[in-house]
């Protein structure tokens, strides 16, 4: 069998941590791709995966060979892309990444959009909120909420990203009057366990001066879906931005507190590699993001504009 698709299979075996997984992104059967990494495996003379009936786990020697692999996959793909880059089509397979609420409430028609304009084009993406590695993940663009760490990447900025601290008016009637952040001492914080920004659970009063929300943490999530859920029904304070809060905040189910001080608003920002040669779709890709999504991100989905057809 071919041995790049062999490694081809075996590197989205391991990303998506099944072999139906890697199945999908290779549009074959299941039974296919086990062919395949048995095929590589065989070849090696070792065993790169442990298999069970709920998940793959890497072996030593796949976990070494995944590296190496990703590698040779990363230099096949850049030198498609060198040239791809020399002619005037847009076309192949993009691998984005994307945070979890974000990407499932605003880049649906957005990405529909693209792929009607560009019939040539497949897109993979993945909803996660941590930060991944574009390398050696193999994504070739991500969209980003907050700081970005200082790297060889090119960002974009797609507009802001606006946060409130709220809670639920049965929360705030059981607790003395809040107005100031002096007053939230103590008081059980809902917070995001994968928050990369340093203003996190900080608000600036009229001044500007900024203060720091000092209350008692009874619940850290990865989802501020989950978190706005338990804020909802009364669990504390839940600090997010109000594409995900300003929902709940309409219908009054959350209410803002000290709605005097503001938090600053963080980046939402499109990142991909320096590679010598972009290909022309990355390109095109990132240039429809810009013109595709505007502020204000505000209330689940308003700043969306779908591109003109």
């Amino acid at each position: 069998m071919d041995r790049l698709t062999c490694m081809g299979v075996f590197e989205a075996a391991a990303r998506t941590g099944s072999i139906a997984g890697a199945a999908r992104l290779f549009a074959m059967t299941p039974s296919r791709a086990s062919k395949y990494l048995a095929a590589l495996e065989a070849e090696l003379g070792v065993s790169l995966l442990r298999r069970s009936t709920r998940q793959l786990a890497l072996t030593p020697e796949g976990e070494r060979y995944l590296e190496r692999c990703r590698r040779v996959l990363a230099e096949v793909r850049e030198a498609d892309d060198e040239a791809r880059a020399q002619t005037d089509a847009i076309s192949g397979t993009l691998r984005v990444t994307a945070p979890v609420t974000f990407g499932a409430l605003h880049l649906g028609p957005v990405v529909a959009a693209f792929l009607q304009k560009h019939p040539g084009v497949s897109l993979q993406i993945q909803l996660d909120d941590r930060y991944r590695d574009l390398r050696s993940d193999a994504v070739d663009v991500a969209i980003r909420i907050g700081r970005l760490a200082s790297s060889s990447l090119v960002a974009r900025r797609l507009g802001a990203c606006h946060m409130v601290l709220c809670a639920a008016p049965s929360f705030l009637a059981n607790h003395a009057t809040v107005r100031t952040p002096a007053d939230l001492a103590g008081l059980p914080v809902l917070a995001f366990s994968e928050a990369v920004s340093p203003a996190d659970w900080m608000v600036r009063d009229a001044a500007g001066a900024l203060h720091r929300i000092e209350g008692t943490m009874r619940l850290a999530a990865d989802n501020v879906q989950m978190l706005a859920a338990a804020a909802v029904a009364g669990a504390g304070l839940v600090f997010g931005p109000t594409f995900i809060l300003g929902p709940h905040i309409q219908r009054g189910e959350l209410v803002r507190v000290l709605p005097a001080y503001e938090a600053d608003s963080l980046d939402i920002s499109v990142v991909y590699s320096t590679r010598a040669f972009l290909p022309r779709t990355v390109r095109a890709f990132v240039d429809h993001l810009a013109g595709s999504l505007k502020e204000p991100f505000a209330w689940g989905g308003a700043g969306v504009q779908a591109a003109s057809r």
